[in-house]
């Protein structure tokens, strides 16, 4: 009795081994079967766009860099965004960069720079600050882009519902950030528009004026604090512009 038993329990092992092994050979040949009645048609072509050379990027005007900026931005708005082989661009900007403009824009998550201008990498250079103010950092950052590098469009990037410029309005008082806002408040102390009107992050027309004047603010600060790129700008080297990004339909709204 006890070898009969062992020899119905071997068979079942043996079934059951059987029959896993049929299920895994038919496995690979169901996917490979899905795989190919994949349509590969429908799957867009990378388009290898090389990444400016230096003298490519030199023979640029800034008024036509300022104007990609604006087409690229419509392409963003419909959806038709540029697309781009990464891995080439990674390959072919690992030795040297040669970007054409320099922006300078808000911490928020919710403006993606390099796309809603439709850049690519290796493109622009970016520096973020909630409030996309200016300071001696990042005055520093933009000579170094600028003179150094060879940029030639600065882009100071508001947008709409900013938090940093509503906690500036309101006054928030709270850790570094107090510090922070500091920069912000004379967008605020110089906004007149809403007179009469309630000057609180609660009035929305009221925050939209600050948030553009904060643009315009901060492209005189660039003008006042930095002589080098005064300078470059007088001699039409370089472009200074803002823009004020609206988070509900992905548009700029451009400032000169």
């Amino acid at each position: 009795m006890k070898k009969s038993s062992n020899y119905s329990r071997i068979s079942k092992v043996m079934a059951v081994a059987t029959l896993l092994a049929m299920v895994a050979c038919e496995s690979p040949t169901t996917n490979e079967s899905n795989l190919e009645a994949e349509p590969t048609s429908q799957l867009p072509e990378p388009l290898v766009e090389p990444v400016l050379t230096q003298a490519e990027r030199d023979a640029l005007s800034p008024e036509s860099i300022y104007q990609s900026f604006k087409d690229g931005n419509q392409r963003f708005v419909n959806n038709e965004l540029t697309v781009r082989s990464h891995s080439n661009r990674v390959r072919e900007t690992a030795t040297g960069q040669f970007p054409k403009a320099v922006v300078i824009s808000c911490l928020d998550s919710r403006v993606p720079v390099e796309d809603v201008l439709d850049r690519g990498l290796g493109d622009i250079f970016v520096g973020r600050v909630a409030g996309n103010f200016v300071n001696t950092d990042l005055l520093g950052s933009m000579e170094f882009a600028c003179k150094v590098a060879g940029a030639k469009v600065i882009l100071i990037l508001g947008h709409k519902h900013c938090g940093a410029v509503q906690s500036a309005i309101d006054d928030v008082q709270l850790g570094n950030i107090t510090a922070m806002l500091a920069n912000i408040k004379p967008a605020v102390e110089m906004t007149t528009s809403s007179e009469g009107a309630d000057r609180a992050a609660s009035n929305a027309d009221f925050v939209y004026e600050v948030a553009k004047n904060n643009v315009r603010y901060n492209m005189d600060l660039i003008r006042e604090r930095s002589p080098i790129l005064k300078e470059m700008e007088d001699n039409r080297e370089i472009k200074i512009v803002g823009g004020y990004y609206d988070i509900t339909d992905g548009l700029i709204q451009f400032i000169e």
